[in-house]
């Protein structure tokens, strides 16, 4: 943008009358700076006060006024200055020559005083407009991204306050749904790279899996409370009823999804981690029996960060296992329970695993961080 006061320009000529010229036609209108040459202008230009406009001889001895020109749209911090061409060249070649390599314009010696000062100020007219542009462009940049940021946050929290509602009703969780993101995590950045799994465990992708993981249980705040808190085995009618939580949680983000106007991405993946993290490699699990592949891949991240996650944790019905015991119990669910090649991400990532759960642990969990031999 313009200083505040006079716009200034940069006089660039090997002739000292030509500058003198030049000079005395601008100077009651602007702050007024010259060079005798292309290798003096290069090193004015980048002191203060900054040109916002260029005039710029073509001819000139050592460095042309094309070079001094390319020289300056090399540099960030010169290529945005216009520069007008003014040369004794007066031929329509010329001319289209210097407006090809991208002069705003090109003034013929010589000098008209009324054609110069009419081009000149209508060159600094549309800078300040291009720079106003600019700046309203920045400005709204950063608000987009203020706004997208508050938005995220905004989102992040709903989703966390959302999931609570599940872990009230059920206080055995604890930091359950913070472990569960980090085990989430860590098995997503290992699997990234496979063949099985690239196409969908992109960046972005494990950014949204991350966000949803919370809401994997959501369905439990439809349980009733002598079921979700029985201190005991549940009757086969109990369990049964309890598996009803994975399609009430689905249900739940469906209907979240119609009171949006536009498909949400990480709502689209939670329903898929809701509704299906308690089916079985095998087609032995719950609510759809689906086995294998038909299983989506966010939930079978979840089945193994799910498990690996209760059979650690204290429970009103079962104390807390070791940390090994816990391993050796998902080890021999590869292929059964769990996809095989998300076990084997489990092995390979069983420290962070467990960095993650004494992190997030409860007392008796971190108490049993010591426990693996």
């Amino acid at each position: 943008m313009m200083d505040a006061g006079l716009a200034t320009i940069l006089i660039v000529d090997d002739s000292p009358e030509n500058l003198a010229v030049l000079s005395e036609l601008l100077q009651t209108d602007y702050r007024v700076r010259a060079a005798t040459s292309g290798d003096k202008a290069l090193r004015v230009v980048k002191t203060t006060p900054k040109p916002d406009l260029i005039l710029l001889d073509v001819m000139m001895p050592e460095m042309d006024g094309y070079e001094v020109f390319s020289r300056l749209r090399a540099d960030s911090e010169t290529r945005d200055i216009p520069v007008i061409f003014v040369t004794a060249m007066d031929s329509t070649e010329a001319e289209i020559r210097g407006l090809d390599v991208g002069a705003v314009d090109y003034i013929a010696k010589p000098i008209v005083p009324p054609i110069l000062r009419a081009r000149v100020h209508t060159q600094l007219e549309l800078k300040q407009a291009r720079d106003w542009l600019k700046n309203q462009n920045d400005y709204l940049e950063i608000e987009l991204a203020r706004r997208m940021s508050e938005n995220l946050v905004v989102q992040d929290v709903s989703i966390h306050a959302l999931a609570h509602l599940a872990e009230i009703r059920d206080p055995e969780t604890g930091n359950h749904l913070r472990r569960t993101q980090g085990y989430v995590r860590a098995l997503a950045e290992y699997l990234s790279d496979h063949p099985r799994f690239a196409d969908f465990l992109t960046p972005h992708a494990i950014d949204l899996l991350v966000k949803s993981a919370p809401l994997h249980d959501i369905g439990k705040v439809g349980i009733p409370d002598h079921i979700l808190l029985k201190p005991g085995k549940l009757t086969p009618e109990e369990w049964e009823i309890m598996k009803t939580h994975a399609k009430l949680g689905r249900d739940a983000i469906e209907q979240a999804e119609r009171d949006v106007d536009r498909p949400l991405e990480f709502l689209v993946m939670a329903k898929d981690i809701a509704h299906y993290h308690h089916e079985r490699w095998d087609g032995k699990g719950y609510p759809e029996g689906l086995a294998g592949d038909d299983i989506p891949i966010a939930a079978r991240l979840m089945a193994l960060a799910d498990v690996f996650d209760a059979l650690i944790s204290q429970r009103v019905y079962k104390p807390p296992m070791s940390f090994e015991e816990a391993y050796t119990i998902i080890v021999a669910g590869r292929g059964t329970h769990f996809d095989p090649d998300v076990v084997d991400a489990f092995i390979i990532r069983f420290d962070e695993f467990q960095d993650i759960a004494i992190r997030y642990g409860e007392a008796e969990t971190a108490a049993l961080a010591f426990a693996v031999g």
